[in-house]
């Protein structure tokens, strides 16, 4: 078979088995690519010219493995709904990390790739709509300019997998900085040997976070940083509207990037109380609980590495506890920029925060579509008899007020905004419209929705059933993990 290009060099695979499980994907009965990142596959480097469609399917079912690959399952453990459970790559095979020219770094993985010692009595395999619903959003995330894992191809298996019903099997493959979790540290640390939680985090340093690989307080440095990054992926999160689903802490990556779409989706009308996931009955992971839950995660985390802060653990205690006391004014800060920029506010002024705090308020109050309410403001969709009205008018006048003080132009503020805020987000009636067409073996949908979600900042024409929002029937909306 050709080479595609693949460079390997499995870092991970030399840790001890305590983080991992050496073994192979599952094959598949009749492996059939369906999806090809082909904008991906040239970020990587990837040479697929010479490959024809029944190789592909191999290469990405897992039925044939490249000889550099050692494949393997990683160890993790998570807070799921806030309950300590051990875990592990229950059904995705890390087939290797693969060097781009630059060097970088990329995990490449399998996703639904068959049983592995941490299946916990699963089937290791994934359904069609779950893996086509991960390759839409991920790929608009990435489109929005918000760290995340990416996909680079589906494979249909050929077989069958039983959830509720008898469904289509499907295999993703997953491309990510590395899928290092906070819920690794809680794994390590729960086998409370100490020499194995040092080797993690100078792993997890030196391949995100070399800047600090030479500093006397590694630990705490680490921690830091990955409250830093965490911040800003939350608080873009909010700027689009996104609402992850399952924020266990085994789907946070020490990265910083977005990982694991299971029930996700994108808020219509504004409401922080927002929530889809059909497991999350008490609301632990809605909107507006994002940001508090990341804090949450992260003191899970503090506490893994708390022996390896200080060996005054009282002291290491006190130091991990006040950084993480901070995340709020971190977050607050981030939030409120984020927010300016999205209203093309330039500069200070005090009654900045209470012009955004009213804007929300009107919106959830008037249940206003969040994405087309900014568009608004850019003068795009400017049509809806909600914006008509006097309260929102006398709002708008108080921000066009404000923005005179911007000491700036009005393109720079037009800018601002359009950098700021999609025009088109994957509204969830369109995702399943386009999943339920592809479950019939018709892509035109998905492709559809994949070209427009490629330049989400632009006022593309002709697609404006992609930017109204579910029709008032589509209420109780629900979203499923898929496993």
């Amino acid at each position: 078979m050709e080479k595609i290009n693949w460079q390997f060099d499995n870092s991970y695979s030399k840790l001890s088995d305590t983080f991992r499980e050496i073994i192979k994907p599952t094959p598949v009965h009749n492996p059939e690519i369906i999806l090809l990142n082909h904008q991906l596959a040239e970020e990587l480097n990837l040479d697929l010219s010479k490959i024809n469609n029944q190789q592909l399917s191999k290469i990405f079912s897992g039925n044939y493995l490249p000889k550099e690959t050692i494949t393997l399952a990683q160890a993790y453990a998570g807070h799921q709904f806030g309950h300590f459970t051990m875990l592990g790559d229950g059904r995705a095979v890390l087939l290797g990390e693969h060097l781009d020219n630059k060097k970088n770094r990329y995990d490449i993985q399998f996703k639904g790739s068959g049983r592995t010692s941490f299946s916990r009595g699963g089937d290791g395999r994934a359904a069609l709509g779950p893996m086509l619903r991960e390759y839409i959003i991920s790929e608009a995330i990435h489109s929005f300019n918000i760290p995340t894992t990416r996909s680079l191809a589906v494979v249909k298996t050929g077989e069958k997998v039983v959830r509720e019903n008898l469904l289509q099997g499907a295999i993703l493959t997953r491309v990510a900085s590395s899928h290092i979790r906070v819920g690794t540290f809680q794994y390590i640390a729960s086998t409370q040997n100490i020499e194995n939680l040092k080797i993690l985090l100078d792993y997890s340093i030196n391949r995100h976070y070399p800047e600090i690989s030479s500093s006397k307080f590694k630990a705490f440095d680490l921690l830091n940083a990955v409250m830093e990054r965490q911040c800003s992926l939350v608080v873009n999160w909010m700027r689009v509207g996104f609402i992850h689903g399952v924020m266990n802490t085994d789907n946070m990556s020490v990265s910083g990037e977005t990982i694991d779409y299971g029930p996700c989706a994108f808020m219509d009308h504004y409401d922080p109380k927002t929530v889809f996931s059909s497991i999350d009955k008490f609301g632990r992971y809605a909107f507006s609980n994002q940001p508090p839950i990341t804090k949450w995660n992260l003191a899970r985390f503090a506490e893994c590495i708390v022996p390896l802060i200080d060996k005054s653990e009282d002291y290491a205690i006190k130091l991990a506890t006040d950084l993480i006391d901070n995340f709020q004014n971190v977050y607050e800060d981030k939030w409120l920029k984020m927010m300016k920029n999205k209203l093309g506010l330039f500069g200070e002024e005090k009654n900045d925060k209470k012009i955004i705090t009213d804007l929300l308020d009107w919106m959830e109050k008037n249940k206003a579509d969040y994405t087309n309410t900014f568009c608004h403001l850019m003068g795009i969709n400017s049509n809806d008899d909600i914006y008509k009205k006097n309260n929102f008018l006398e709002w708008k006048h108080k921000w066009e007020m404000r923005s005179k003080l911007n000491n700036s132009s009005k393109e720079k503020q037009s800018k601002l905004m359009g950098e700021n805020n999609p025009t088109v987000i994957p509204r969830n009636h369109k995702i399943e419209e386009a999943l339920a067409e592809a479950d019939k073996g018709n892509l035109d949908k998905m492709k559809k929705i994949l070209t427009i979600l490629k330049n989400p900042y632009d006022n593309q024409n002709n697609i404006e059933e992609y930017k109204i929002p579910a029709p008032s029937s589509n209420e109780k909306y629900q979203t499923f993990c898929g496993t």
